[in-house]
């Protein structure tokens, strides 16, 4: 499930070249990022378009796509590898996700590991008419806009208390739509990210495409979306108010504490790698489906 094209001149194992049609990043057959650990926060992957597989340390696997999310807490320490395999033999394979990263505090840092799936036809979709009968959709994988509220987030996030009104929304909007984003609590961190599109205007302050705003949330902001269909992302929440030291694929709140991690990686293997490669990925017949660590299942149509 890998390209059916020469690797030759590629930069395997950091493939990231933006002028390349297609990468393989830190895949070596296959595209993706082979097994790798986490410490000390949360990811949360939107995959848009495609399709990603999952496999961990914790014995949790999956494969999702088309709107679907996983929500990852690594707690006190887990391995993950996200491929991303060519399904299709007769097709191009499109593949479009973003991955938030969300820290945890110092509290909930070291808590067991969690795995969750989120399907895209159990996230809500809020919509929104203007005066003119131009729609926007939000879906709201985490937070709530009026009636529409997120499924639960994991248990030990930040985002599992309503108070932190940690909110992720995906945003679409027709050619021409105008839409009153709701407001929030002035200490609240809001940043906004056009990704898909002409032009959108942000309070008359006019955008193009992969640009980002940050906004004062407790403020009223129009946005005006341009002659084309829009895709926005949106990212808020309180700040967690502790100190952050990151090193690669460890969020702690001090030196010492990254240390630690990475000896105890060294040791363990946050529980060691149960599969049979380090870039594991799982038959093409398979649909998207969720395995849990108690061997529990989900099963979803490929699309």
């Amino acid at each position: 499930m890998g390209p059916a094209a020469s690797l030759a001149g590629r930069n395997i194992g950091q493939d990231f070249n933006p002028n390349e049609k297609w990468r393989m990043y830190h895949g070596e057959k296959v595209p993706g990022f082979p097994a790798h650990p986490h410490r000390g926060f949360e990811t949360v992957t939107v995959v848009t378009k495609g399709v990603v597989d999952h496999s961990d340390s914790i014995g949790a696997a999956g494969r999702f796509g088309f709107g679907d999310v996983q929500w990852m807490t690594a707690g006190k320490g887990v391995q993950h590898c996200e491929m991303f395999p060519l399904l299709h033999k007769d097709k191009e394979n499109p593949l479009e996700l973003f991955q938030i990263w969300l820290n945890l505090p110092k509290a909930n840092k070291m808590v067991a590991p969690h795995f969750a799936m989120l399907w895209s036809d159990a996230i809500p979709i809020f919509v929104s008419k203007d005066d003119s009968g131009k729609s926007t959709q939000v879906k709201v994988i985490a937070g709530k806009i009026e009636n529409a509220k997120a499924p639960d987030p994991a248990p030990n996030s930040w985002a599992a208390n309503a108070n932190n009104e940690v909110a992720i929304w995906t945003i679409k909007m027709e050619p021409g739509a105008q839409w009153k984003l709701p407001t929030a609590s002035a200490s609240v961190n809001r940043s906004l990210y056009f990704y898909e599109g002409n032009s959108i205007a942000v309070e008359e302050k006019n955008f193009t495409s992969h640009q980002a705003v940050e906004l004062h949330a407790e403020q009223e902001v129009i946005l005006k979306n341009g002659n084309t269909e829009s895709y926005l992302l949106l990212l808020q929440g309180k700040p967690i108010g502790e100190p952050v030291v990151q090193h690669g694929p460890f969020v702690m709140n001090t030196t010492a504490e990254i240390q630690q991690a990475m000896n105890e990686y060294r040791q363990t293997e946050f529980g060691g790698w149960p599969w049979g490669s380090y870039e594991h990925v799982h038959e093409r017949e398979k649909t998207r489906f969720a395995k849990y660590p108690d061997s529990q299942e989900e099963f979803k149509p490929l699309s």
